[in-house]
């Protein structure tokens, strides 16, 4: 029914009995009505609220005292505050527990990854230090725990090897790497703050899925380097440099590296595959890579005049963590490198941590605020490049065993620190002769797990342009480099959005017998077409993107609904009824091509009738005055009440 208001009172209602099949009782056809009228101010601020604050975090402030709201917002700044007045000795037992088990893994680890970032091993058990104490009291998440990570440090080191090389200028590439931190935690303190955490969105899961696949092969390759002793190795991150160096330097492999690195990485597999199958027993895992570097250290010691091939780690400074500040590098030839690295290894650590935070969160009913998380780890990254740290986040090895573990709040990571800070001030002197093809063996173990070729296979079931980005970020890693292969990934993702965008879903729609449900006929083979009308879906909104399409798409499959007409000789086209139940928006290239579509038709001696138009696209489309063409019976609430009352009055004409 139409929306004429000087021939029809918007609220009435009429009866007709209807003569088709479906409808056994007199139908009701209702009045299509605009939504509640609104000023542009508060439209914008409904938009801008539900962009913004779609979880309304201010929604317990209301009615409240000034001391009441400055007691939440304490407590919605730090959450430690939330959690720690009800402290108990009980909960201390579990995280003492479940801190000093994360530590066995967090120092050979940060050791690990440190190396992995072309970093002194020094710089990876600062960065399992200060970040961690600071998420402690920041952190929305009771498991997480936090530290370096296997990507972030990948990217880091392979961004800043192409310009600068830590071999041939360690102070540059020690302060590029502090400056990419403080633009990385720059840059995830802002998007919380601002609340734009819809920007890392953008990382599908089919793109991390193929991202973090070919870094963990890229990195398992690069370890060849210490599993095999080489000592002059290439600095690539592609798969074809690095197997070209590993055989052209054969000379230089060593049999006792050879034999303790892969019996410590059988051991390190062993462990891990008997803690996935028997998940109580995850402390075997979460213990090999300490017990690894314990006993190869002990091991090269007392040969250490007999095995004098194996490369160790050698001294490491003993004490807190320096001071960085003054070797941010906020001027000069390299800035840009240190904010595209910081930018980038952001995004990725920032997608981990939040990740990794809400699946432990969801085993365990309580919600973690995707806010306050960006503001979090983005504080501890900003403080970290100011005390010689770098790149961290939720690390999913440490935060799965500090779950295993029974952490209960944050206080898991407070312990963890401690124990790295023993560490630090004691315990530097008896790394001295860790070798160095431990520590290979480790990253291998840890990234082998990044490699889900199930998540891959599933991809190709559900989704093949999914499986298509999954496989080009897998192979971009792989072949080109690691930020221009998560580069190519993210461009694919984008180009499915526009595709889904620019060409939705149309479809003609059928009528269930006996019922009035209207659905798509290629779904439902028990949908019967309607003579005389052509009832189409479109399932997106109509924007200036997909206008000219949907024009064009609609009359093509006006024109084989004629074509069809006659080649059954049934009942000549009369009506085509738009279904816009799923158009959720339409900007005013959208209401051209209405507009133009209707005419195009009329031209054709056909009628064009919108059922169902949302809230939004109703407003619009009155405020164009666009429904004073349509008529009386060019608007209805439903498919089926527009066929109802079409048809009967057609059947009452003479």
């Amino acid at each position: 029914m139409g929306v004429n208001s000087n021939r029809v009172d918007p609220f009435e209602t009429i009866k007709i009995q209807s003569e088709i099949p479906m409808y056994q009782s007199p139908l009701e056809i209702h009045k299509v009505r605009l939504p509640p009228q609104r000023t542009t101010l508060q439209k914008l601020r409904h938009r801008l609220s539900e962009i913004f604050f779609p979880d309304d975090p201010f929604h317990g402030f209301k009615n409240q005292t000034s001391f009441t709201k400055f007691l939440l917002a304490l407590q919605y700044m730090f959450p430690i505050f939330q959690w720690g007045p009800q402290y108990s000795l009980n909960l201390l037992r579990s995280d003492i527990i479940s801190g000093l088990t994360i530590a066995s893994l967090a120092i050979p680890q940060g050791i690990s990854y440190a190396k992995l970032a072309n970093l002194p091993p020094i710089i990876g058990l600062y960065s399992s230090f200060v970040p961690a104490l600071i998420y402690s009291v920041l952190g929305s998440s009771r498991h997480l725990g936090v530290g370096p990570v296997s990507i972030a440090s990948l990217v880091m080191g392979s961004m800043l090897s192409e310009s600068v090389s830590y071999s041939q200028d360690p102070i540059l590439y020690l302060k590029l790497a502090f400056t990419a931190t403080f633009f990385a935690g720059l840059f995830q303190s802002s998007l919380g703050v601002l609340r734009l955490g819809f920007v890392i969105d953008f990382l599908s899961k089919a793109t991390l899925v193929g991202f973090m696949a070919g870094a963990a092969i890229i990195v398992s390759l690069q370890q060849l380097k210490g599993l095999l002793g080489i000592v002059h190795f290439t600095s690539k991150m592609q798969i074809v440099p690095v197997l070209v160096s590993v055989f052209k330097e054969r000379d230089e492999w060593s049999w006792q590296t050879i034999l303790l690195g892969f019996s410590f990485l059988a051991f390190l597999l062993i462990t891990r595959h008997i803690s996935l199958k028997r998940p109580k027993l995850f402390w075997i895992s979460a213990a090999a890579p300490l017990t690894s570097v314990i006993l190869s250290t002990i091991l090269v010691f007392s040969m250490r005049h007999k095995i004098n091939k194996i490369a160790i780690i050698g001294e490491l400074p003993k004490g807190l963590n320096p001071p960085s500040s003054n070797m941010l590098y906020f001027s000069g030839p390299h800035l840009a490198l240190a904010i595209k690295t910081g930018l980038v290894t952001g995004i990725l650590s920032l997608t981990e941590g939040i990740a990794v935070g809400r699946t432990f969160a969801s085993l365990q009913n309580y919600q973690v605020d995707g806010n306050k998380e960006m503001m979090a780890i983005g504080l501890m990254n900003i403080a970290g490049s100011c005390s010689s740290c770098y790149v961290t986040t939720g690390s999913f090895s440490r935060s799965a065993v500090n779950y295993n573990a029974g952490a209960q709040t944050a206080v898991s990571n407070i312990i963890m620190a401690s124990a790295v800070l023993v560490t630090l001030l004691f315990l530097m002197p008896l790394f001295y002769y860790t070798p160095n093809v431990v520590l290979a063996a480790i990253i291998i173990t840890a990234v082998i797990g990044l490699i889900d070729y199930r998540a891959a296979y599933k991809l190709w079931k559900v989704d093949k342009l999914d499986f298509l980005a999954c496989v080009c970020s897998f192979f971009g890693v792989l072949f080109i480099s690691v930020p221009l292969g998560l580069g190519v990934a993210v461009a694919i993702s984008v180009f499915k959005i526009l595709l889904h965008v620019s060409r939705p879903n149309t479809s003609v729609l059928g009528n269930i017998p006996g019922t009035p449900i209207f659905h798509n006929l290629i779904q439902y083979k028990e949908a019967i077409r309607i003579p005389a009308f052509i009832i189409l879906a479109v399932e997106s909104p109509i924007y200036f993107a997909n206008a000219t399409y949907l024009q064009e798409r609609i009359l093509r499959w006006v024109r084989e609904e004629e074509e069809r007409v006659v080649a059954l000789n049934g009942s000549a086209l009369k009506c085509i009824i738009l279904d816009m139940t799923a158009v959720t928006g339409i900007d005013t290239s959208g209401i051209d091509t209405l507009c133009e579509l209707r005419r195009r038709l009329e031209q054709k001696s056909l009628q064009l009738v919108l059922a169902n138009p949302v809230g939004n696209v109703m407003e619009k489309l009155h405020e164009s005055n666009i429904l004073d063409s349509f008529g009386m019976k060019g608007l209805y609430l439903s498919v089926g009440e527009a066929v109802a009352d079409i048809s009967s009055s057609w059947k009452a004409q003479p």
